[in-house]
């Protein structure tokens, strides 16, 4: 295949995930979760009812139903908040308290274990994400450092079933 090919396959198949999960470069921090279950709290606000290490104490909301049954979740997460979204999509934000790069090494063993394929994803110092596809989800996750809870992070996972 010539490079311009390459690279127009490149874009399409980055423009359809893009389509699937509602996600683009313009609203990439837009997916981060909030601190608390409240639509209209930013991620980048100090957490609720927080420890005096800064970290979030509020009681894990439940999964929802519609969350992919076999997708793995670390230990421990507190989910913070469900968001229902147009196409089917699912957004669930939740908190880990064992450290970005644990939580980073979890997505990147359990996700292939639980049959689902990474893409397109990069890891930096204080955040990460990747997309992933199964036969049944197309999804994404994006990990980010608390800034106030020393081994606490943002992991938000969006998905959306795949119809045949």
């Amino acid at each position: 295949m010539r490079p311009s090919s390459s690279a127009a396959v490149l874009a399409g198949a980055v423009l359809s995930l893009a389509a699937v999960t509602g996600c683009s470069a313009a609203n990439k921090h837009a997916e981060h979760p909030a601190a608390t279950p409240y639509a209209t709290k930013r991620a980048t606000d100090p957490p609720a009812g927080a420890a005096p290490d800064g970290c979030p104490t509020a009681a894990s909301l439940p999964l929802p139903k519609d969350f992919p049954e076999n997708l793995p979740v670390p230990d421990g997460t507190v989910v913070t908040s469900v968001e229902h979204r147009t196409g089917g999509r699912l957004v669930v934000a939740t908190v880990v308290r064992g450290g970005f790069d644990t939580t980073l090494a979890f997505l990147h063993t359990q996700l292939p274990k639980a049959g689902y394929t990474p893409e397109e994803g990069e890891v930096e110092e204080d955040d990460a994400e990747s997309n992933f596809f199964s036969t049944t989800v197309r999804g994404r996750w994006a990990l980010r450092k608390m800034p106030d809870c020393k081994a606490g992070v943002y992991l938000t996972y969006l998905t959306a079933a795949v119809h045949s």
